[in-house]
């Protein structure tokens, strides 16, 4: 179900483009985003941070495009996001002594130090590399082309990637330490 509320700007971005145009559908994503958030205020009493930065970047990518009426600029938002992820849990690095995904993923799952370093690393370049493709997508074909790798491509590559992860993390998961509360 999260995946669906994850994704549910996205799909009606696509949905309205197939309908209309790039600049309707870019309207819709913005106010989806919006809805998104808020709803989910509503119901946690708070905002996930990936929530949060996708809402930023469409709202000022989206309201550029718009205003400017030049695609481009939302055209560039999958790669500005998934630039910011890389350098976010790059930096991570150097401003901590724990990498972010660590932080983040420690309490589901336990893993060697120098397993987590290499996670980490392996998701730095994945999304560079997603980042790059979106641009190389954007730049070379239609727009027609980059909507559809937008939702089909980046998602198809995103779950092969994380099923690569989830076979190579599974050769060296720890089971977690049993608390009294584990039945």
């Amino acid at each position: 179900m999260k995946l669906l509320f994850d994704f549910f700007p996205i799909a009606l971005f696509f949905l309205v483009y197939q309908w209309v145009d790039i600049y309707a559908a870019t309207a819709v994503a913005m106010i989806a985003s919006v809805v998104q958030v808020s709803f989910y205020w509503f119901l946690h009493k708070r905002v996930e941070p990936m929530h949060l930065i996708t809402l930023v970047l469409i709202i000022l990518l989206g309201g550029a495009t718009l205003i400017l009426q030049n695609e481009w600029f939302i055209k560039w938002k999958p790669t500005v996001i998934n630039w910011l992820f890389a350098v976010i849990l790059f930096s991570s690095h150097y401003w901590s002594q724990t990498p972010l995904l660590q932080r983040m993923l420690n309490q589901q799952i336990s893993l060697p130090n120098a397993i987590w370093l290499r996670l980490s690393y392996s998701w730095i370049v994945f999304f560079s590399l997603m980042g790059t493709l979106n641009l190389i997508i954007a730049y070379t074909f239609s727009t027609d082309v980059w909507v559809h790798f937008k939702l089909f491509g980046m998602l198809g590559l995103t779950l092969v990637f994380v099923v690569i992860q989830a076979i190579f993390l599974a050769k060296h998961v720890s089971p977690m330490p049993q608390t009294s509360d584990d039945h």
